[in-house]
């Protein structure tokens, strides 16, 4: 190889533009992210989960200063939507939040409902058609479609009995004073801790497993710079990275699952 075809391709190189630069988020600034707490999601006391180790990595590549907070779903949405806060994770999108939120998706779950045994129902239509039955659920949740349209219709008829935290959700049901919940995957460990799952019976839909995602505000983070994000979450899931944090929690035919959608 003759010098002078050397000095041409390291010239060639130098004039590249830094794609690999180019390619990561802008860094010039803070961003804020918040975790609500939710079973294997998020556990405030051990301080460990599903979306701190998503986080935790997100931050890595990005080379980026995040400050992670602890916050209740509903306040979240909130700060979204104002643009007081960047991101948070695990995330569902309907018509309304997309107006001010964009996500990147990472995996995704069924909803089900847990329905104690002594409410004598077997499906979700005799549950909607007891109007002596109430339902509880933490406020802000959305859920999969045919789940929202049985909250929507409690919510209506002044059965849904909203709470902020896990605690008082499962005191609610454990006490009688809702006759059922609704949970993911990520809450059957739950049943255990809040003394329920003997008290209760699991009622499947038929819906499709809904997709979970990195939330980023509209206000604050330039459609450009979504793209970035974005691509950082399918790198994770690209290279397998994604599917080793849920294996941490779940089986890997669970884990997997859940990635394929």
């Amino acid at each position: 190889m003759s010098p002078n075809f050397l000095r041409l391709a390291l010239g060639l190189l130098l004039c590249l533009p830094p794609l690999a630069q180019a390619a990561g988020p802008d860094c010039s600034r803070s961003y804020t992210l918040a975790l609500h707490e939710h079973g294997l999601l998020y556990n405030a006391s051990s301080r460990s989960g599903i979306d701190k180790d998503v986080a935790d990595e997100l931050i890595r590549r990005s080379g980026c200063h995040v400050e992670i907070s602890l916050l209740p779903r509903s306040r979240i949405w909130k700060l979204l939507e104002t643009g007081n806060l960047d991101f948070s994770l695990s995330g569902i999108t309907n018509e309304e939040r997309e107006r001010f939120a964009a996500f990147a998706w990472y995996f995704a779950d069924k909803y089900s409902l847990i329905v104690r045994k002594d409410a004598a129902v077997q499906n979700l239509a005799d549950f909607q058609t007891r109007s002596d039955l109430k339902l509880g659920g933490i406020l802000s949740f959305r859920y999969s479609d045919t789940i929202n349209q049985l909250v929507d219709a409690l919510d209506h008829q002044g059965r849904l009995i909203g709470s902020y935290d896990y605690d008082t959700l499962y005191q609610n049901l454990r006490q009688g004073r809702t006759q059922a919940i609704i949970i993911e995957p990520f809450d059957y460990s739950d049943l255990d801790k809040y003394q329920v799952s003997k008290l209760v019976h699991i009622m499947e839909t038929n819906d499709q497993p809904t997709p979970h995602g990195l939330i980023m505000s509209r206000k604050t983070i330039a459609p450009e710079q979504q793209e970035r994000w974005r691509e950082i979450i399918n790198s994770m899931r690209r290279d397998g990275s994604m599917l080793k944090i849920f294996r941490k929690y779940f089986s890997r035919e669970e884990a997997q699952q859940m990635m394929n959608f």
